[in-house]
């Protein structure tokens, strides 16, 4: 088994792979201020609950944006699992069956993505991912990623209104049931879901438009799902798409 680390500004997503399954995933908040000691009560107490033997983990892969985090979680997994952590960088990119423009000045995440998209699809793809930032990560048929437009996410949105306005309370995201709120809650969910549902459409036509092609379009990231049925050009959700791609680095590098 293997345990994928993938370490965002805002959630920590991980989980256990065995022979290319998904045993486990799980999302948990990200907190520099979170010691070692305390991400390991976290770690244990997940795998209890999710019937995890940490015997049985052999390889452990970790992509993190949060470089505060990374001696924490090296830490975590030497003394948890006694597993070295395999922490992907730039200096592995040469070694992968994509071309990546400017290595050290994109996430390991939007890498992962291209890698995924790229091994799944074989295709001309656009990757969303709905994080902290939500990011157009571009990628041509022959794996070399063209571009990444990035703009604030939806959670981001929503915070911002609630820390910056007196009146507007702090939402949860979901479909509203009408363009039209009828009340503050669901006017919040109206401007942002909606909204960014055109956002994602024009954004996909403007880049189609200038490659002269059709992209297959692949959601991903903690708020994904809220877009569901809500973009016209969205053509497929994969939750772990990140940590797909993050396990098919890992097993080619090493």
């Amino acid at each position: 088994m293997q345990l994928i680390i993938d370490i965002g500004n805002t959630n920590i997503v991980f989980g256990i792979n065995q022979d290319g399954v998904w045993k486990q995933s799980w999302r948990i908040r990200t907190d520099t201020k979170k010691t070692a000691d305390e991400y390991e009560v976290i770690f244990r107490s997940l795998f209890s609950s999710g019937k995890i033997c940490k015997n049985e983990i052999k390889k452990v892969i970790l992509s993190s944006v949060v470089p505060a985090l990374n001696d924490d979680f090296r830490e975590l997994t030497e003394r948890f699992l006694n597993q070295k952590v395999l922490l992907i960088k730039p200096d592995v990119y040469d070694r992968l069956p994509i071309k990546i423009l400017n290595p050290y000045q994109i996430g390991t995440d939007l890498v992962a993505n291209a890698m995924a998209a790229y091994s799944k699809f074989k295709k001309p793809c656009m990757v969303i991912d709905f994080g902290t930032a939500l990011t157009f990560l571009t990628i041509s048929g022959s794996g070399e990623i063209l571009g990444v437009a990035i703009a604030p996410g939806m959670g981001t949105a929503v915070r911002s209104l609630a820390g910056e306005t007196a009146q507007l309370p702090y939402v949860q995201l979901a479909q509203p049931p009408s363009v039209l709120g009828k009340n503050t809650v669901h006017a919040i969910q109206s401007g942002v879901v909606i909204g960014y549902a055109g956002l994602v459409d024009r954004m996909i036509e403007r880049t189609e438009a200038e490659l002269k092609q059709k992209l297959y379009v692949i959601a991903t990231g903690g708020l994904s799902g809220v877009l569901d049925g809500q973009s016209s050009r969205i053509t497929h959700f994969e939750a772990n798409l990140t940590l797909d791609g993050l396990k098919i680095i890992g097993d080619l590098i090493e």
